[in-house]
């Protein structure tokens, strides 16, 4: 084949992804009830948003805090005074990125496929014997095989990008109870109702025996990041803590380091022509809801672009009757490595304290 027909036919090929990873501009999105309205937009970067807020004396945690909107979102809460734990994967790649950064970090290692290492991981922060403010389920796994993969029998996005978080955030939320106003948030994505499946969680299909695609079962990660916040934020009615879900955009990260070389470009075309955002601007969103004082009592929403929305008509983000389901799911799936909260864990941190030397 002619040298430069090849080279047409990959950009071509790679232009299609794009289109399919930047598009869903004919759903219909409102802005949700309820919701201050902030005045950012698709440009404002994490640095902006943040502009003028103090979080000196708070703990936050990061996930993914190596590359990308994590080590974004990292560096620009320690700008503003926060104490961030940053995790990563590999411990070394933590310790270079917190030791990259102004403000005071501290590194940690997390396997999210490994629930032995997402056990570690929380046990380490608690030890820190400080309540924890923002808790940010950032890390993100992209597969691009295009063949199911699997860990303990369970499609492999499903348990890196939703269930690891899911025994995180339970091991942590005694700490979370404990903040003056505690924040979770739960990085999801626009393909989590443009690609995942249409009847939403496949409950029958979690170990992706059949239609498996790779798009396909990461936007169904995504859905249940998205379907954890809103659960969560009702089984947190009434209390100090939040938990939210965001679409930080379509960014060109280390997210797609597991895929093939035509998706890769059409990524980088999406992002290089219109469809996506720099990393500063995808931190923003996640920034904002986990720190901005108008949504103190804003839970169980879903976020682009700093405001709050609803999606009219497609997918299951909304789906309430999904999201307790999935919750039951998970609890099952994870019991062993979960733990009962009636509240705040005071016992065990003023014990700490107390074997403080």
């Amino acid at each position: 084949m002619n040298p430069d027909r090849r080279e047409f036919l990959r950009l071509s090929a790679a232009a299609a992804v794009a289109a399919s990873v930047g598009g869903c501009a004919g759903t219909k999105k409102l802005p949700a009830e309820g919701v201050p309205r902030s005045p950012f937009n698709d440009d404002s970067t994490a640095a902006e948003v943040t502009q003028g807020i103090d979080l000196t004396g708070k703990l936050a945690l990061v996930t993914g805090c190596s590359s990308g909107i994590g080590y974004e979102t990292m560096r620009v809460l320690a700008l503003r005074g926060a104490w961030v734990v940053g995790t990563s994967r590999s411990l070394e790649r933590a310790e270079a990125a917190c030791s990259s950064v102004s403000g005071s970090t501290t590194p940690l290692a997390l396997e999210l496929s490994d629930f032995d290492s997402v056990v570690a991981c929380a046990e380490a922060v608690r030890s820190i014997n400080q309540p924890l403010d923002i808790l940010i389920l950032n890390a993100g796994y992209f597969g691009g095989s295009g063949r199911p993969e699997r860990i303990n029998g369970i499609e492999k996005h499903f348990v890196i990008n939703h269930l690891g978080h899911f025994v995180l955030a339970n091991r942590l939320l005694g700490r979370l109870y404990m903040a003056p106003q505690g924040r979770i948030v739960s990085v999801s994505s626009r393909a989590a109702y443009a690609r995942a499946p249409e009847a939403g969680i496949v409950f029958d299909n979690l170990d992706a025996h059949r239609d498996y695609d790779d798009f396909t079962f990461y936007g169904h990660s995504k859905l249940a990041n998205a379907l954890f916040a809103l659960r969560l934020g009702e089984l947190l009615e009434g209390t100090r803590i939040t938990a939210n879900a965001v679409h930080p955009g379509v960014i060109n990260t280390e997210i797609d380091r597991h895929m093939n070389r035509l998706t890769q470009a059409g990524f980088a075309i999406a992002t290089s022509f219109g469809f996506g955002k720099t990393v500063e601007q995808g931190a923003a969103t996640t920034c904002y809801v986990a720190t901005s004082p108008k949504l103190a009592a804003t839970s169980g929403k879903f976020f682009e672009d700093c405001n709050a929305i609803t999606i009219v008509g497609e997918g299951h983000v909304h789906d309430a009757a999904m999201a307790e389901r999935l919750w039951r799911v998970s609890e099952e799936l994870t019991a062993e490595y979960l733990v009962t909260h009636t509240g705040p864990d005071w016992n065990d941190f003023e014990r700490a304290l107390r074997e403080t030397p």
